[in-house]
């Protein structure tokens, strides 16, 4: 037998490989692999889907935020340029909101200061108006920090009790000014028992880092010093300096607080430092200010959107509603009076810092403001005790939830 024959007759014996078995180990390694590969292009395929909508959506985004770029890029800039430098044709409205205040019940109350885009004027942090209106005036016992009080009467009588042992009787002419220091308390009551008429501004001034820490105190000024403005016009010198003449009131940073009294018909040309800035606020009647360009509602001149003109000319009028920031750089401004009127001069040098004002205090900082309400709260004697007062008093409000931040210009 020759081994071709050997080898046919070996393979003979070997079982025939049954139809319909199951495929070989080789076999099974394939079919997972291409079922891995299939499940992974499926992946795939999805983010390369998700993919595309993320990059259209941002294309679509892109192209929105560019349009907008384009659209308020010349107004961004305008205001930029106004926060680097003021301009000395600017001239901004603040129209006067009616708030509540706290400890007075029925008063009807205006406020022009603090504003969202104008949180000061020099050292003018806050002005308010109570009246004019008939009405029973109960202010009672409440703290301050870090500022000056300056209380001027137009029409009726105020009395003034504070902690440090004051109580006076302030009247149309006259300036009550305290000065809190680190920390006083006061009231402040209309005469009698009924409804009087009552008038008046009230109005605070920021102290600087170099006096807020002292102790408080309170001055009373009868005697106010007045320049003449010519055709009968003239200005009461309540607080700083005003053309060359100074108030006997105690002030710490270079202000201006003056009352203009203008007859009818007057046109007066009032004399300003160019480092100063100023605004005029309306008391009695109108008046009719050269601005030089026309003016801006300071609602719209804060956000950065295209603004229109507060009113179409280069004169702005002034009257008890509103008031007129003037900015910086104008060494001069003229005022007309179509009738009897009179205004309230704000001016002074921009202030050192930015404040945090919150209630009746005015600080730094959140935490300084935090830890003032909790003395009042507690009844610390940071604050004293009012004269003639007993446990009355006004209590703090409960604090934002969120965190007090510097009041800065949005212009």
């Amino acid at each position: 037998m020759t081994p071709n024959d050997t080898e046919n007759a070996a393979r003979a014996y070997e079982p025939a490989a049954a139809e319909g078995a199951p495929a070989s180990a080789p076999e099974a390694a394939t079919a997972d692999t291409i079922a891995t590969l299939e499940a992974e292009k499926l992946d795939l395929k999805d983010k390369l889907l998700r993919t595309l909508a993320d990059m259209e959506n941002l294309r679509r985004r892109t192209e929105r935020e560019v349009a907008d770029a384009r659209t308020y890029a010349v107004t961004n800039f305008a205001r930029d340029m106004l926060n680097a430098a003021d301009n000395i044709r600017r001239a901004l409205v603040v129209e006067a909101r009616e708030v509540p205040l706290g400890g007075v019940r029925g008063m009807e109350v205006h406020r022009t200061l603090p504003h969202r885009a104008l949180p000061m004027v020099g050292a003018w942090c806050f002005l308010d108006r109570f009246g004019p209106q008939e009405t029973r005036m109960r202010v009672e016992p409440h703290p301050h920090i870090g500022l000056q009080t300056v209380t001027w009467p137009i029409v009726g009588d105020v009395r003034h009790r504070d902690a440090v042992g004051s109580d006076v009787v302030v009247r149309p002419g006259a300036l009550n000014l305290m000065t809190s220091g680190a920390g006083i308390a006061h009231s402040e009551y209309s005469l009698g028992e009924g409804p009087v008429a009552l008038d008046a501004l009230q109005l605070w001034v920021a102290l600087p880092e170099a006096r807020r820490h002292g102790g408080p105190a309170f001055e009373r000024h009868d005697d106010l010093p007045v320049v003449a403005l010519g055709d009968g016009a003239d200005a009461i010198v309540v607080m700083g300096e005003f053309a060359e003449t100074s108030s006997p009131a105690t002030v710490h940073t270079p202000i201006v607080g003056a009352e203009l009294r203008l007859p009818a018909g007057t046109r007066v040309r009032l004399p300003l430092r160019a480092e100063w800035e100023y605004a005029l606020v309306g008391m009695i009647g109108s008046v009719e200010v050269a601005t030089g360009v026309p003016a801006v509602d300071a609602d719209a001149a804060r956000r950065a959107l295209p603004v229109t003109p507060a009113e179409d000319t280069a004169s702005t009028v002034v009257d008890s509603t509103r008031l007129v920031y003037l900015g910086t750089r104008r060494d001069h401004v003229e005022v007309y009076a179509p009738t009897d009127a009179r205004v309230f001069l704000l001016g002074g040098e921009p202030f050192e810092a930015d404040i945090v004002m919150w209630w009746n205090f005015v600080g730094r900082s959140h935490d300084e403001i935090v830890a003032a309400r909790e003395a009042w709260e507690a009844d610390a004697a940071r604050f004293g005790q009012v004269v003639g007062h007993g446990p009355e008093r006004i209590p703090a409000p409960p604090l934002p939830a969120v965190k007090l931040t510097p009041r800065r210009r949005r212009l």
